[in-house]
């Protein structure tokens, strides 16, 4: 390890930790690579939304570039507009906003660039390097091989290059029907690595692009365009998750046949005076989370078969979904970094980032006071209200003050009283005392009860002697949150909590999802209370409720009039065994 390394990971250092692609791109800056330019991009599908484990593919991107000088460009693979649109490009562009980054330049699409690709596959056409293929999308399997039998040669593959030009403009031009004709590579049927076995690199599909419109009825794949599109955008280091190892080849195949100079010619380097060199793939494990469903297949699912109330349900693992719970970017980044980068799969604990929500508001989230159940307490000897002023931060002085209103009527939640208390009991029981927070110690006279037996009211009397200092004579324990119950504010309270009850509900032993949901992973209690300060002008967005948790405003449906609260995390881990 080198000396800048172990400063990286020196406890409280502010340099980012060391780890493979940072050394590799320090070393390329080093041999001045790629001219001494770093250039990243982060090229989302616009099928889903993003979630958590594109936040560490866009904090690596985002982040390496900006820590040499560099840039990152946001490229949109809209191959496939079957799947996607431009509500989740505009999601993706808003997440990577709320994130903290900024991408270089314009907002890129694939689209962009279908002319060029055109012509580069024209280009591959005339050298003999592709042909158009007229098997069917299932003979093409077929013909594929598997991965211990070689694949055999479709029966166009000797077409003449007069031919296949032919054809391919007549695809371009929409004289086929979908799946009649495809554009295939000529590498080799044969290669041990399936990928090679003369691969689709154009595909006929009558549809309408959300950025092209009905210009093209013939779209590219993800292989073809993505190393394409990196060349044109002068990228240096193209970061991709470890399943696309396999897929190197080719995209390095599909570089190395073009000629160099007519990729340069329509490159963003075009005019610049840089040596242009053809970027180069890296792969690192991608981010996988117990507990957390991320496939986009089965987030989809769960949206469209209404398991969850959208995208952005607290309870996804969206971006958008994480936001609206509460989530901070910082906690998301600091998450990203502490899970680091590799070439080793793992699964990540979801309790880590769930640590580096709690870490963040802990330090960060205001504090105030919400009854989830409440009880009616009437302290008799109490006649006028009055407010009491309260820190913001048990420890940030520069969060301020906060006048919160006291009177003769207050909520405390039903939970905090027991006419039978259990063993080690520190709260308010029958003809004991407890303080209210911030406030007096009270005691409780007489419990009141309905017709049917339930307590509806405890009628209690306060010390008048013990506000801002400790009774004479006695110790009291316990110490209790409460609402004013003439201005406390009724809210409605959305307790969240993981969406499965198992480690991998993506395994291969879990049939449907929906036998492992989590049944408690949404409670709403309607008739919660909480002080008047959350919903001053000014207040902020996320609270710690003394002893609930962590909450914020539902961004979506929250108001003033109604307001809306989330549970983000809980004060403590609730699912260690």
């Amino acid at each position: 390890m080198t000396d800048s390394d172990k400063a990286a990971n020196e406890p409280g250092s502010n340099a980012a930790p060391s780890n493979f692609i940072r050394n590799l791109i320090a070393q390329d800056l080093e041999s001045g690579k790629h001219g001494g330019r770093v250039h990243t991009r982060f090229p989302p599908e616009p099928n889903g939304y993003l979630h958590i484990g594109h936040a560490k593919s866009i904090c690596l991107n985002f982040t390496v570039a900006e820590e040499n000088q560099g840039y990152c460009n946001l490229r949109f693979d809209d191959t496939n507009p079957a799947k996607e649109s431009q509500e989740f490009v505009d999601s993706i562009k808003d997440n990577i906003r709320w994130l903290g980054f900024e991408w270089h330049g314009e907002v890129r699409f694939s689209s962009d660039y279908f002319e060029e690709l055109y012509n580069f596959a024209v280009q591959l056409i005339e050298q003999g390097k592709a042909y158009v293929c007229s098997l069917s999308p299932d003979q093409a399997r077929e013909y594929r091989g598997t991965l211990t039998e070689p694949g055999k040669n479709s029966p166009d593959r000797d077409r003449t290059i007069e031919d296949n030009l032919d054809l391919f403009s007549r695809m371009k031009a929409g004289e086929f029907e979908d799946g009649t004709y495809s554009l295939r590579a000529r590498i080799d049927m044969a290669s041990p690595n399936i990928n090679m076995r003369d691969p689709v690199l154009y595909r006929i599909r009558h549809i309408e692009h959300h950025q092209t419109g009905s210009a093209w009825c013939i779209y590219p794949t993800y292989d073809y365009t993505h190393c394409i599109s990196d060349a044109i955008e002068g990228i240096t280091h193209s970061l991709c998750t470890l399943e696309f190892e396999d897929h190197r080849p080719l995209y390095n195949w599909i570089l190395e046949n073009l000629e160099l100079e007519s990729i340069r010619k329509v490159s963003d380097l075009a005019d610049s005076n840089y040596d242009y060199v053809l970027p180069e793939q890296t792969e690192f494990a991608k981010l996988k989370l117990n507990y957390t469903v991320m496939g986009k297949r089965n987030l989809r699912a769960m949206v469209e078969d209404g398991t969850v109330a959208g995208w952005d349900d607290p309870r996804m693992p969206t971006l958008s979904g994480l936001r609206r719970r509460g989530f901070t970017p910082a906690s998301i980044r600091n998450f990203c970094e502490s899970v680091g980068v590799s070439r080793s799969e793992s699964v990540v604990d979801l309790s880590m980032l769930e640590f580096a929500i709690r870490d963040d508001l802990d330090k960060n989230a205001a504090r105030a006071m919400c009854v989830l159940n409440p009880l009616k307490v009437l302290i008799s000897n109490v006649d006028s209200e009055m407010e009491l002023e309260m820190a913001n931060h048990p420890k940030e002085e520069s969060f301020g003050r906060r006048l919160v209103p006291f009177g003769r009527e207050v909520y405390i939640d039903r939970s905090d009283f027991e006419e039978v208390p259990p063993p080690g009991f520190k709260r308010l029981v029958a003809g004991g005392e407890v303080r209210l927070r911030g406030c007096y110690v009270i005691r409780c006279d007489e419990v009141v009860k309905d017709a049917s037996g339930q307590i509806v009211q405890l009628n209690c009397s306060a010390d008048l002697d013990t506000l801002g200092k400790s009774p004479e004579g006695r110790k009291v324990k316990g110490v209790i949150h409460w609402v004013s119950a003439t201005r406390g504010v009724p809210a409605t309270v959305r307790l969240y909590d993981r969406l499965f009850n198992v480690e991998k509900p993506e395994s291969k032993e879990v049939e449907d999802y929906h036998s492992v949901l989590n049944p408690e992973s949404l409670q709403v209690i309607e008739g919660a209370v909480v002080e008047p300060s959350v919903l001053a002008q000014g207040s902020p967005m996320s609270f710690q409720f003394e002893r609930e948790g962590y909450f914020c405003k539902d961004c979506v449906e929250h108001s003033d009039e109604k307001p809306v609260f989330n549970r983000t995390i809980t004060l403590r881990d609730s699912w260690q065994s």
